[in-house]
């Protein structure tokens, strides 16, 4: 008996042409690279090291293996660059607009591609979205270049031509939250200068609340609605929550810690501890030596990574609105009511088991890359726990991501790549088919707890 063809849907559907679009990208990333030409020595590029910073600038996590400076020549900063605006934008994204642009005219298969990275609500708002994504994203770069560079060239000295690379670079580097700095020590020699601190923080907070948000915020702002959407309000209240509880967590724990907030004065404290409060979340850049926080600051930090911004957005991480619709579950639980309301609106059943698939995925993932790394590596526990939780999520480093064996980079290539398409994206795109159960079994109630 013949089998059945597989039918488009199944062959074709979206998540599998993000994924494959990512690793597209990714693979071209690390054969350009490898490149003699893209290294400072003219010397080729080992693939694993290619490999691994290819990854963390499409996946926009900011982790290294090399000083971007010292190792890379400009022609590889060059496709730094361009690799992390393709993994801000989304590769479906730019082939979306890349199709527009083409054709004036989007088909039904490009646009349900589309809709899967920018998590629109419907296949109409497909063209506004990629044309909005790609307008906002360029305002918002420039904007933070300008000030940047003006602030490089008037204050630091740097010529015009160096200054409006540093200003550009950051720029595209902060707005895709991808965390990577043409400075071996990151942003900690601008730590106490608000000019390059608080243009990059806004840069990444924009980049971090996700493109439906600041949609929606956009047009709330010319009165074209005046409600705003639940997935806005969860976002905006639980974002804006863990960025005041961080900075305060991070700026009380670190505030007489001579190797991080210590040494400045109160003006400057209060400027690191803010920094530090909000880079976690989404970020990965650093104004103080991560390796010299405290304890108790890392496990904030590992949470705070691991929560990670907006969906839709530039971010790692399960997403705060992951994070908020479990908290209201579990309250709901606790109450004892049936259904879970969040404002006036009742969240349906299957949003709680997505919610819980991703964050469950996620503990999943972290636990396994992190005990495989404790059995390949010397490093503690809140080390490795540390810096597979960046993966996963943001990008910060205790410092010891160049020193792993290469088996361990590539486990932290996995959980960057995961991190960005997201544990639902990549199971949906591998799993064989969606299945509708026809019947239902009998029920009954194992014991909890």
């Amino acid at each position: 008996m013949r089998r059945p063809n597989r039918s488009p849907a199944r062959t074709r559907h979206p998540a599998r042409l993000v994924v494959a679009g990512f690793g597209a990208v990714l693979l071209i990333g690390t054969v350009l690279l490898m490149l003699p030409v893209a290294s400072e020595s003219g010397e080729a590029t080992s693939w694993n090291t290619a490999l691994f910073t290819a990854t963390s600038a499409v996946c926009v996590t900011g982790l290294v293996v090399v000083d971007t400076h010292a190792h890379w020549s400009a022609f590889g900063e060059g496709v730094l660059l361009g690799l992390i605006q393709v993994g801000g934008f989304g590769i479906m994204t730019l082939a979306s607009l890349l199709g527009m642009l083409v054709t004036r005219k989007l088909g039904l298969r490009m646009q349900r591609s589309a809709q899967a990275e920018t998590k629109s609500f419907g296949l109409g708002e497909v063209r506004s979205v990629v044309a909005g994504v790609v307008v906002l994203s360029l305002v918002v770069e420039v904007l933070t270049a300008l000030v940047l560079t003006a602030r490089f060239a008037a204050h630091y000295g740097e010529p015009l031509g160096r200054a409006i690379y540093l200003g550009v670079f950051h720029a595209v580097s902060a707005f895709n939250n991808a965390g990577f700095a043409l400075f071996s020590d990151s942003l900690m020699r601008y730590a106490t200068d608000a000019w390059v601190c608080l243009p990059i923080v806004a840069a990444f907070v924009l980049g971090g609340l996700g493109f439906p948000v600041l949609f929606e915020i956009l047009r709330h702002a010319r009165g074209c609605t005046h409600r705003w959407t639940l997935h806005t309000r969860i976002t905006l209240s639980t974002y804006t929550a863990l960025a005041v509880l961080g900075t305060i967590a991070v700026t009380a724990l670190e505030w007489d810690n001579a190797g991080t907030l210590g040494r400045f004065d109160w003006s400057g404290k209060l400027l690191t501890g803010f920094f530090q409060g909000m880079s976690p979340r989404t970020a990965g850049f650093n104004s103080v030596d991560t390796g010299e926080l405290h304890g108790a600051t890392l496990l904030i930090t590992n949470v705070l990574m691991f929560i990670g911004g907006g969906s839709a957005g530039t971010a790692g991480g399960i997403k705060v609105t992951t994070f908020a619709l479990l908290a209201f579950v579990m309250l709901a639980e606790i109450r004892g009511e049936p259904n879970v309301h969040i404002a006036d609106r009742k969240l349906p059943r299957e949003v709680y088991r997505q919610a819980l698939t991703v964050v469950l995925g996620g503990v999943g993932l972290i636990f396994t890359a992190t005990l495989a790394l404790l059995v390949l590596t010397p490093f503690s526990l809140d080390a490795v726990l540390f810096e597979s939780v960046s993966a996963f999520g943001t990008g910060l480093s205790t410092g010891i991501t160049g020193e792993l064996p290469v088996t361990g980079q590539l486990i932290l290539v996995v959980l960057m790549f995961t991190g960005r398409v997201g544990p639902v994206t990549l199971a949906s795109a591998l799993a064989l088919r969606e299945r509708l159960r026809r019947y239902d079994l009998p029920e009954e109630r194992p014991i909890v707890g």
